[in-house]
């Protein structure tokens, strides 16, 4: 007995067995059971989503030998046969292999023809925006005034090529691309009727691989059988397909997180090494980034579709600030566009990861505000400007019950609480007011109120509790500020700079270089209090 592939044997039967495209379904079942029937249907689509198993459905519902309703009994010689696609009544054309309008004429001089077996003679069109010019114009007449014992079905994946003559005598059913969870789960039920032994994640990565076709899911499935000996691994269809883990993408965002220039290149270098398509690895990364920037914006729309680790999002969501998740998916969508033009796919993804190390801007918490160099400077020599030395800041302590110096100590107790970078740098510009017990209040600028969110509020006092020990009655007003940390670090940089251009300018090495050179010096960066 030869063997029947998966796309076929499992195309469905029946409306009920239909996996999605849920609008249509319930159009066409009411129009059959309130005998409101159309003459002429258009189905669109991409490719594999069933419009063409939608209409053969549909043909069969007109002809059953029951009589005219959404469920066909599936046991009469009509429905046998159009299942076997053996129906004289239903005439199935490849629109794309008959485009001549001599072919359309033939097929319409025999529309006037009663039914040899059926109630309708159904005409069920495929591709029907491959037919020429000639072909629609002989067309038009017979759509729009058909004989009552005929019905035209037609299906396209490109209806902006239809004209607008046809479109207008059709009733226009657009089926939608498959989410890949149902793609899952159908696939899951296919292979538990088949008895072959599958993996979830194998499962997960063909569904992906179908691209919101069922019918590309069904043959990858076939191929993964047969690839796999008879089961569905992991491993295998993941080397079958040429994907890759996604925990390899988590981890590149994870060194980006860090800003790890070395460990983001280690990892390139390790992912090259399985020869992957790195427009994939990009898209993965935008899938990433997307669920990333939900997690940071909206937590309870991430959507539980089991395609990703919800939890990986929700991690990253904590390492990254909203402004680096935005940056990085703008260059990784741009990268993918740009890709096909780098002279080399791994140095033109090694490029994309770089940009976004190098534009990412910098957050309060990381650096303070430094003089920019100028871009017009000159010199005979390069001349290099010593570092000033200036001592650290004394170890961090808790906050005492009556701060002397409230910036000062607001500033000591935030280096100690477990936030991200954006959380910590709101909490930079708050002045401490009042610290009293477990009562702590905090002004901020008025200005700065929209970015004061319940979520920020939470994460700040669980974060303060955790480090004191102890409950937290937190408040917040809005005012003129005077005395923050980020003034602080502000006043703090400007005494350094100070400090180190007057060491500079002692230092006799730098004068004699100065004299000798006839240079002058760009600029001075002093050692920041988050420099090792």
């Amino acid at each position: 007995m030869s063997y029947q592939v998966l796309a076929r044997k499992w195309r469905p039967r029946t409306f009920h067995e239909l996996a999605g495209q849920e609008h249509v379904v319930r159009a066409l079942t009411n129009a059959l059971d309130q005998q409101r029937l159309h003459h002429a249907f258009l189905f669109t689509g991409t490719r594999g989503v069933g419009k063409t198993t939608i209409a053969r459905i549909f043909a069969k519902s007109l002809n059953c030998e029951v009589g005219v309703s959404s469920h066909p009994c599936g046991q009469c010689s009509a429905c046998q046969e159009i299942d076997a696609g053996r129906f004289v009544d239903l005439i199935e054309v490849d629109a794309a292999s008959r485009t001549k309008v001599e072919d359309t004429r033939d097929l319409l001089e025999n529309v006037q023809y009663a039914p040899s077996r059926g109630r309708f003679k159904v005409y069920l069109i495929d591709e029907v925006h491959m037919l020429s010019t000639h072909s629609f114009n002989a067309l038009l007449k017979t759509l729009e005034e058909p004989p009552p014992h005929v019905k035209f079905l037609l299906a396209t994946t490109d209806p902006q090529k239809l004209p607008v003559t046809i479109l207008s005598r059709c009733l226009q059913f657009s089926l939608k691309r498959l989410p890949a969870a149902l793609i899952a789960r159908y696939l899951h039920q296919v292979l538990e009727a088949e008895g072959v032994p599958r993996e979830d994640e194998a499962v997960r990565l063909i569904a992906r691989a179908g691209d919101g076709s069922m019918r590309d899911a069904l043959s990858l499935l076939d191929q993964a059988i047969a690839f796999g000996g008879g089961r569905v691994e992991t491993v295998a269809v993941s080397a079958m397909l040429g994907s890759i883990d996604r925990r390899r993408v988590v981890g590149l965002l994870e060194a980006l997180a860090a800003n790890d220039a070395p460990e983001v290149l280690r990892q390139v270098a390790e992912l090259d090494e399985l020869s992957p398509d790195y427009a994939a690895v990009l898209a993965e990364l935008l899938s990433l980034l997307q669920r990333v920037a939900l997690a940071q914006i909206v937590p309870e729309a991430i959507p539980d579709d089991d395609l990703a680790d919800p939890e990986d999002a929700r991690r990253l969501a904590g390492m990254l600030v909203p402004e680096d998740v935005q940056l990085f998916y703008q260059i990784a969508l741009l990268g993918r566009r740009d890709l096909p033009l780098m002279p080399e796919p791994r140095g033109g993804f090694e490029m994309v990861l770089l940009r976004m190390l190098c534009f990412r801007p910098a957050t309060l918490e990381a650096t303070a505000p430094a003089q920019a160099p100028s871009r017009t400077t000159t010199a005979a020599a390069p001349v290099m400007a010593p570092t000033a030395s200036v001592s650290r800041p004394p170890a961090p302590v808790s906050i005492a019950p009556a701060p002397t110096h409230p910036a000062s100590e607001w500033d000591q107790l935030l280096r100690q609480l477990d936030l991200n970078a954006r959380e910590k740098n709101l909490a930079s510009r708050c002045e401490l007011m009042v610290y009293e017990g477990n009562r702590l209040q905090l002004r901020l600028e008025p200005s700065l109120e929209p970015m004061l969110n319940q979520h920020i509020k939470d994460r700040l006092k669980a974060a303060l509790e955790q480090h004191l020990g102890k409950p937290v009655d937190l408040k917040f007003q809005f005012g003129s500020v005077t005395a923050t940390p980020e003034d602080r670090r502000k006043q703090q940089h400007t005494e350094r700079q100070q400090t180190a251009a007057e060491q500079i300018a002692r230092d006799p090495h730098v004068r004699d270089m100065q004299e000798r050179f006839e240079a002058r010096i760009a600029a001075i960066h002093p050692r920041d209090d988050t420099d090792e």
